[in-house]
């Protein structure tokens, strides 16, 4: 299993971005390659579910992710999302979206853990995978602003 950490300090009250995760936000957060339809958005409780089908070349491929873990305190909010099931590039897949209370401010924390079906996929899995996720840095960012600012 590798691990991926990456952390986004957005505008607003914590509680007030982790309502910011909606299916407008999913839909933006979407990288342009591969082609993503976005199939079921259930939202962010324990058995929500969100169904994708990526487009590749010559072929399509499902992921369906289920939310099995949500928790809210004083100071942080999470869920978990884990693949139930994956592309054919991945075994096993598990993200927690952290949103986390920072002196008024918020940060984003994306923990994701995953496993492809042998080593040598997972490491070049690895690269791909840490820049999907940086590609979001300036969304949240983008996003949050802007919600802050009309409401």
């Amino acid at each position: 299993m590798l691990t991926l950490n990456i952390s986004t300090e957005v505008d607003g009250n914590f509680r007030a971005v982790f309502q910011g995760f909606s299916r407008d936000l999913f839909l933006r957060l979407n990288p342009p390659l591969p082609p993503v339809k976005l199939l079921r958005f259930d939202g962010m409780g324990v058995g929500d579910e969100v169904h994708l089908e990526l487009s590749f070349i010559f072929f399509r491929q499902r992921w369906i992710s289920r939310i099995t873990a949500f928790e809210e305190s004083e100071n942080e909010i999470f869920f978990v999302d884990e693949g139930i099931q994956l592309p054919f590039f991945l075994q096993s897949w598990r993200h927690c979206h952290r949103i986390v209370d920072r002196q008024g401010q918020a940060t984003i924390i994306d923990e994701i853990t995953f496993q492809a079906p042998n080593r040598l996929l997972s490491l070049l899995l690895l690269p791909t995978l840490y820049l999907q996720f940086l590609y979001r840095k300036p969304i949240y960012k983008r996003f949050f602003s802007d919600l802050q600012a009309t409401g």
